[in-house]
């Protein structure tokens, strides 16, 4: 399942994310880093670390609330250039109540086999109403 929802989301197949692992309120992402997903001095755009950040946080939100979700906030701290072969973004959730998340994520990049801590987010998750709900807004395509 977790697959399939990567697999609709058109900019995780544009950029090449992979999804490692999933399992309740944890998720674990990877992301070769080509040289189109770098910024010009060589190291990872701060977009593409937000991404996986945010990617991350909505799996382990979702899986933990067993419910569609979208990211409701997040805040991410950048550590360090992420100068590598492949980012990745391992998320949990902290706490999660009938409605929300809250999920924490760690982004590092591996090069030469070794894990560096480059970013580090947290983010909030909400449910999404069940469709054809009062509460339920247009959808511009699928949710994450």
């Amino acid at each position: 399942m977790g697959r399939e929802v990567l697999a609709a989301q058109p900019f995780s197949v544009l950029i090449g994310a992979e999804l490692h692992a999933l399992a309740p309120g944890w998720c674990e992402l990877h992301l070769p880093l080509t040289a189109q997903l770098r910024q010009q001095d060589g190291f990872a755009h701060g977009g593409v670390l937000s991404y996986m950040a945010d990617n991350a946080l909505t799996y382990a939100g979702g899986t933990a609330l067993r419910v569609p979700v979208v990211t409701s906030e997040f805040k991410i701290n950048y550590l360090r250039p992420a100068v590598g072969e492949r980012l990745i973004a391992r998320a949990e959730a902290v706490h999660q109540s009938r409605s929300q998340a809250v999920c924490r994520c760690d982004v590092f990049v591996l090069q030469d086999g070794v894990e560096t801590l480059c970013a580090m987010a947290q983010g909030t998750i909400a449910a999404l109403p069940p469709r054809g709900s009062a509460e339920t807004p247009p959808s511009p395509g699928p949710a994450r």
